[in-house]
């Protein structure tokens, strides 16, 4: 008879049957797959009439789970768009809008699930819910805290250094923030994980890199897409969008011509066209034995740091934050650098949040963001994703990317809807210097 077991991420097949995407394991003595094709072994073996034994799965004992909170109609569509792909998928949709909630009737449906995330505040809020939801103690896998339940979380991290651990003990996995997912590493949680159902959850499926290719052989392709535009004013909160232009002070225009003329020179010199992020990769590779290219590299660097950060954008701030100085006003400032955080908060006397902001501090502040008590927070790409505030209403990117996914997310942050209130993003830009074109680039794919 042939036998289906789990190994340390893999699959095991033993008997006189090779089986589709396994390769024969001469010291097992048996075919072996990644554990990502259990599902497609196990359907073949089913179809082949061999009289098999499948011992892989070896799942976390779990209660039947019923949710408590009534979807949307769009929730349900979702869902049952995941239902029609054989529970295999990513769905798409704005922050704000309740993916955790087409999460969590998946896992209703498909428990014992794991839920994968990219940031330690992202795990607290998916245990809160889960365990409101569904009246059960949730597992951990964080860190030092490694407890399995029948609804774990776990970061993406600890998800890749275990998985060979985790791998069998779950019917579904959950990816939020999916777009993380096919990063070089972490694309092994879904290969090593036998899970047979999974979902993708996210409000922007494409990469910069175009990584996102892989998300159809690791989790299933994207089964259901909603944008802003369609839930605007009804389930997420209308909001604005307003671009103040600054201009450089005279040292640092000269500052920035300098550096910036200096790294255009380099690409005119070597006939260099950057079109799109990998050619930048390419010329970042090529300063490795390039000291001309380091140099240009590093000028740009210099000038880019100059736009982000002029002092001409403080003062446009501090207009901003007296004009919603209200009490019913919340602001997230974001910004690219955590230099510029420190000065922000130091000037302003706001609470700050970095990836170097202890666990507990980070905590502190975002409750007392929450709860009212700090009406304005700065912080770098920490708070992209993974910030639950409904009342914020106010959002300042002070500099950034040209990436659609980072302003989608910026966005998300002030979208969720709370009774009437009525959302402001602003983008304070140099004037003149390359932060236009980010700025730019990032509205117009958002549009």
């Amino acid at each position: 008879m042939i036998h289906v077991a789990y190994d340390k991420g893999t699959i095991l097949v033993r008997g006189n049957a090779g089986v589709p995407d396994a390769r024969w394991d001469a010291r097992a003595g048996a075919y072996r797959a990644l554990a990502i094709h259990y599902r497609d072994i196990r359907a073949y073996l089913d179809a082949s009439g061999f009289a098999f034994r499948d011992d892989v799965l070896d799942l976390v004992p779990c209660p039947g789970l019923r949710m408590r909170t009534v979807l949307r109609d769009y929730q349900e569509k979702a869902v049952s768009a995941w239902l029609r792909a054989g529970q295999r998928g990513v769905v798409v949709l704005p922050t704000g809008s309740g993916k955790t909630l087409v999460a969590l009737k998946a896992i209703a449906l498909a428990a014992p699930a794991i839920v994968v995330v990219p940031t330690l505040d992202l795990l607290e809020q998916w245990k809160a819910r889960v365990e409101e939801e569904f009246g059960i103690e949730a597992g951990v896998y964080c860190g030092d805290d490694h407890r399995q339940g029948p609804v774990t979380i776990a970061t993406y991290d600890t998800a890749y250094i275990r998985a060979a651990e985790l791998g069998n003990r779950f019917k579904l996995i959950v990816f939020d923030e999916v777009h993380h997912l096919p990063s070089p590493g972490y694309a092994t949680i879904a290969e090593m994980f036998a899970c047979p159902y999974r979902l993708g959850l996210t409000a922007t499926y494409e990469r910069e890199d175009g990584r996102e290719k892989d998300l159809p052989r690791l989790t299933g392709g994207k089964v259901f897409e909603m944008g802003v535009d369609r839930l605007e004013g009804v389930h997420l909160a209308t909001y604005d969008l307003k671009r103040i232009k600054t201009k450089l002070l005279p040292e640092e225009e000269a500052a920035y011509r300098k550096d910036y003329d200096a790294y255009r020179q380099y690409l005119s010199d070597h006939n260099i066209i950057l079109r799109k992020p990998q050619d930048f990769e390419r010329l970042v590779m090529r300063s490795g034995r390039d000291r001309a290219a380091r140099e240009a590299i590093l000028a740009r660097h210099r000038a880019r740091n100059v736009a982000l950060s002029s002092r001409a954008k403080l003062a446009a701030l501090a207009d901003v934050l007296r004009a919603h100085s209200g009490p019913e006003d919340k602001a997230i400032i974001f910004t690219e650098y955590n230099d510029l955080v420190y000065t922000i908060s130091r000037e302003f006397l706001l609470p700050f949040i970095t990836y170097t902001t202890p666990k507990e501090e980070r905590q502190e502040n975002l409750a007392k963001f929450r709860s009212g008590a700090y009406r304005a927070v700065v912080t770098s790409k920490v708070l992209d994703e993974g910030v639950d505030v409904p009342d914020a209403n106010v959002g300042v990117i002070l500099s950034g990317s040209g990436s659609r996914r980072e302003f989608v997310q910026r966005l998300g942050r002030i979208l969720r809807k709370k009774g009437d209130k009525k959302a402001v993003l602003y983008e304070i830009v140099s004037q003149g210097t390359m932060e236009e074109g980010s700025s730019t680039r990032r509205r117009h794919e958002v549009a």
